[in-house]
């Protein structure tokens, strides 16, 4: 066979184009409700029961279109939690494919691809969902409508369909009319009162309320926008994202055209949030879908600390090695940990993306969820459905359909038809699978004659269409040809390739047809065609090859799995698949059928905001630490003369870093606490687990500041110089026991090494892979539990990438339970004013002992530092150690010049030392 033969067109029936307009037109639409479905399968779906616990998780659901049960008052369901019963969806793109046309009209059509995503909205919005429903997308490109009297020929397209190079350029009929130019900017003006009117009909003529995003690239005084280069918007998300997601990446560059395009997407993201934040109301529930919004979840979260979001990626989510190679991978990270639930389509994205959050971000994650900046995001595995009901009714319920069907039953009587449909880029297989078929024609000659393999590729995404290194399109072009040319004769072909678009006609004429279903993705999130495929498959039985590396894969376990790198396997699996019994392909089809028809987008929407509102509920996140009222601190600081200060050190006055001999303190915190220690009526304490050396480095050349090192067990007050040991009298034979333990596990741990302090004995793995580190803490505290803690007064704290042992009567609460009851104690009165800082578990005791104390609770300021959102005993809270260096540097700024006088040389300060401070506060 020619090179040039292998390229087909689908034949039509003669009456299609009449018969279509009776057919129902599957577009998104709210109020969209199929008729009852014809159905061949045996038994009956079983009624649901649901379960009384919430916490109880929903493992399986009937069709909720035609049951009830599945559907639950959230209110109800959930009174501890303040809802609306409003859904907010944020997704990239509105259903639609919209054009702009002269005197503002606009036409709009349903939206190829995503077809079960859509269908979430439609359900939602359906008198069968318990929700109200907002859907929030970006408009997509706008086109304009073809003007007949212009002198410029435009497809009957959208701008994302572009030809992939200028010699697939379609060419008008007309040839007095110039061609459209690939790199011709399209540019489109749209007045306020056209806006308005898409608004309009968006929310009143197409089913639920759909609030359009719009992402101008200039705005004239009237409101009128102009829209120019309108691809931008989807160039990171998708030639950064999709391709790293999906394991592959792009070629080298100078970085300016990823910078640019993040801050593009950095931009959208920021426009998103504020088109929520228009019609958020308290108690709704937001949901935001996919990749190119990875970033809204945070910024919501940053604006309504209290508001429920749920995060979906419909794409996989790759592992630590490739995602690493991310330039701004952790401020994705961090974007989507704004959510209070993350799903994903297959358990191994969620060990992915667990490693990425605990590698990059150095925090606590696993596959069940993330702690990262004291807030919990839940992550949980939802395989997504299809819309079962409306798919078996627009496959078996058309006239057209059973035309088109019965025709190329016709064409291809006495073959075997294997069917293939994927989109036209390097990810989707399309080259494995015509090797492998190309290798089972080899290997099996009785099947030469018999099989045809139809391919149908849609057009590419704009991802591959900037890759100028891939060539799956001519890969493509040239196995068909020759396995054309090896196999085929003047009267048989055994690959049919039909690269374009079908009908929805076609499309499931083609799946009823099949005789095996043929799916070899390299790498893929959700496959709706294998689902559509079983679905299509209710009489026939046959059966469907999934690759493995499909995230619908791990759903269909009836599925034959191959590996598609594995040629000769897949080949294999072609000939056994051919081959199998019809009774065996009759019991898994009934398996595959069973699932998809009970696993349905409708359960899958139901059941991911029900894990949502369970998440909610068992983290109880709307408890939060309020932030520290500064004008509350300044009044009483001002109203108080006996002042007490109680600063830990790392995480508190400096930032945490992975070298703690690194974590030095900047001039700023210097002049401050300088500052703060000379007002003779401040008693300024330093409380940290470092060592004395440490402390005396750094902070030792500041006479009027007190200095307790190791947790409390040495002190040096104001004024000294010398340490006194708190821990003097005590058997510290313990340590050489410690310190053989930390020894074996320096020897397992590359980058970890043990700090042996004067009292405590620390093991640090900060500097050690993440992984093995909590690994190997985990397994060393285990071990000092057993040989150590039962025989010794000691306790074992885990600290941030540490493990430290300490006798047990040693903690921050005694030194601040010790330094309230001694402040006084030569006036015999307690102080009227203490502020305690501090931001890990060490720092809890200080706050645990001063709410104990006998200091009037108004006067007691317990501050944590870190998100509002952790679990503390502090009553006030500030977000990070500038926050509390500003924080101290008001006072400093308010105090009372009074101070200094009343004080005069009594105070451990001389009287040069007062007046000079006394002159830098004024």
């Amino acid at each position: 066979m020619g090179r040039l033969q292998h390229h087909k067109v689908l034949k039509l029936p003669t009456s299609s184009t009449a018969a279509s307009s009776d057919t129902l037109q599957h577009q998104w639409n709210a109020n969209f409700i199929p008729p009852p479905v014809p159905n061949s399968a045996d038994g009956l779906v079983p009624k649901y029961e649901s379960p009384e616990d919430i916490i109880r998780r929903v493992s399986s659901a009937p069709d909720p279109v035609h049951d009830d049960a599945l559907s639950f008052d959230p209110r109800a369901t959930f009174p501890t939690l303040p809802l609306s019963g409003n859904v907010i969806s944020a997704t990239f793109c509105v259903p639609y494919k919209i054009r702009y046309g002269p005197n503002g009209r606009w036409e709009l059509k349903p939206r190829p691809g995503t077809s079960a995503l859509f269908d979430s909205f439609s359900y939602l919005a359906s008198p069968d969902s318990p929700w109200k429903h907002t859907l929030v997308g970006w408009t997509g490109e706008i086109d304009r409508l073809p003007d007949p009297n212009s002198g410029t020929w435009q497809p009957d397209g959208t701008m994302t369909v572009l030809p992939l190079n200028k010699a697939s350029a379609p060419i008008p009929l007309n040839k007095s009319i110039k061609p459209m130019q690939l790199n011709e900017v399209t540019e489109v003006r749209i007045p306020m009162e056209s806006q308005r009117s898409l608004e309009k009909m968006l929310e009143e003529d197409h089913g639920g309320c759909v609030e359009p995003v719009w992402l101008p690239d200039a705005h004239d005084d009237d409101g009128t926008i102009l829209l120019r280069d309108q691809h931008k918007w989807r160039r990171y998300g998708e030639h950064e994202l999709f391709t790293l997601f999906h394991y592959k990446q792009n070629e080298p560059s100078d970085g300016r055209a990823a910078k640019k395009a993040y801050e593009d997407y950095e931009k959208m993201n920021k426009a998103f949030a504020d088109a929520i934040l228009a019609v958020y109301r308290p108690g709704d529930v937001v949901l935001v879908h996919d990749y190119h919004l990875l970033l809204l979840p945070k910024l919501l979260r940053q604006r309504v600390p209290e508001m429920c979001i749920g995060s979906f990626l419909h794409i996989p989510f790759p592992s630590h090695e490739y995602y690493r190679c991310l330039t701004k991978r952790k401020e994705i990270l961090e974007g989507v940990l704004g959510s209070n639930m993350i799903g994903f389509q297959a358990y191994s994205y969620t060990r992915h993306f667990a490693s990425c959050c605990h590698r990059i971000l150095d925090t606590e994650a696993n596959p069940n969820g993330v702690d990262y900046a004291g807030v919990h995001s839940h992550i949980d595995v939802s395989p997504i459905g299809i819309n079962a009901t409306a798919t078996l009714q627009s496959a078996f319920g058309s006239p057209v359909i059973e035309q088109h069907l019965r025709e190329m039953l016709e064409q291809y009587r006495d073959k075997m038809i294997i069917i293939g449909r994927d989109r036209l880029d390097s990810i989707r297989g399309v080259v494995q699978k015509l090797q492998a078929f190309e290798i089972f024609l080899e290997r099996h000659p009785e099947w030469h004659g018999r099989v045809v393999l139809i391919q149908v590729t849609s057009p590419t995404s704009i991802e591959d269409r900037d890759d100028k290194g891939d060539k799956t399109e001519a890969k493509i072009s040239d196995l068909v040809s020759r396995i054309n040319g090896n196999f085929g004769t003047l009267s048989f072909s055994p690959v049919h390739h039909f690269p374009q678009y079908l009908t929805k006609e076609e499309y499931f004429a083609l799946l009823r047809m099949a005789d095996l279903g043929l799916i070899t993705s390299v790498r893929d999130g959700m496959n709706t065609t294998a689902l559509e495929y079983i679905l299509c498959q209710r009489d026939r039985h046959s059966p469907l090859i999934i690759s493995e590396f499909s995230g619908t894969a791990y759903s269909l376990r009836e599925a034959i799995h191959i590996n598609p790198w594995d040629l000769s396997g897949v080949a294999d699996a072609v000939h056994k698949a051919l081959k199998m019994s019809d009774k065996k392909k009759k019991a898994r089809h009934q398996w595959l059928y069973d699932y998809v028809k009970n696993n349905t987008i409708q359960h899958w929407t139901n059941d991911f905001l029900k894990k949502l509102l369970i998440s909610m509920t068992a983290f109880n996140q709307n408890q939060t630490t309020p932030l520290l009222d500064l004008d509350a601190l300044r009044d009483r600081y001002r109203a108080s003369k006996r002042r007490l200060f109680m600063l830990d050190y790392d995480g508190t006055l400096t930032p945490i870093v992975k070298d703690p001999d690194a974590a030095i303190p900047s001039d700023r915190v210097i002049r401050t606490l300088k500052s703060l220690a000379s007002n003779p009526n401040n008693a300024v304490w330093i409380i940290s687990g470092r060592d004395q050396n440490f402390l005396n480095e750094w902070m030792g050349h500041i006479p009027s500041i007190g200095l307790s090192a190791e947790h409390g067990s040495f002190v040096r007050p104001p004024g000294s110089t010398e340490w006194e040991n708190l821990t003097a009298k005590f058997d510290m034979s313990w340590q050489d026991k410690v310190i053989s333990i930390f020894d074996q596990y320096v020897a397992r741990t590359v980058g970890s090494f043990v700090e042996r302090k004067k009292i405590a004995v620390t093991w640090h793995y900060r500097r050690a892979d993440p992984v093995q580190g909590v690994y190997n803490a985990s397994k060393c505290h285990d071990q000092l539990n057993s040989l150590v803690v039962p025989y010794y007064p000691v306790e074992v704290m885990t600290g941030k990438a540490n493990l430290e042992v300490r006798p047990s009567f040693v903690n921050k609460g005694e030194i601040a339970k010790r330094l309230v009851e001694e402040y006084g104690s030569s006036v015999e009165v307690e102080p009227d004013f203490v502020l305690c800082l501090g931001d890990d578990i060490t720092d809890e005791d200080m706050f645990r002992s001063l709410r104990q104390s006998k200091v009037n609770i108004d006067h007691v300021f317990a501050v944590t530092v870190g998100p509002s959102e952790k679990e503390t005993q502090a009553r006030w809270h500030l977000q990070t150690p500038e926050d509390v260096v500003s924080a101290i540097a008001m006072l400093n700024n308010s105090a009372d010049p009074d101070d200094f006088e009343e004080a005069g040389s009594s105070g451990v300060l001389g009287k040069s030392e007062v007046a000079g401070s006394r002159s830098r506060l004024s």
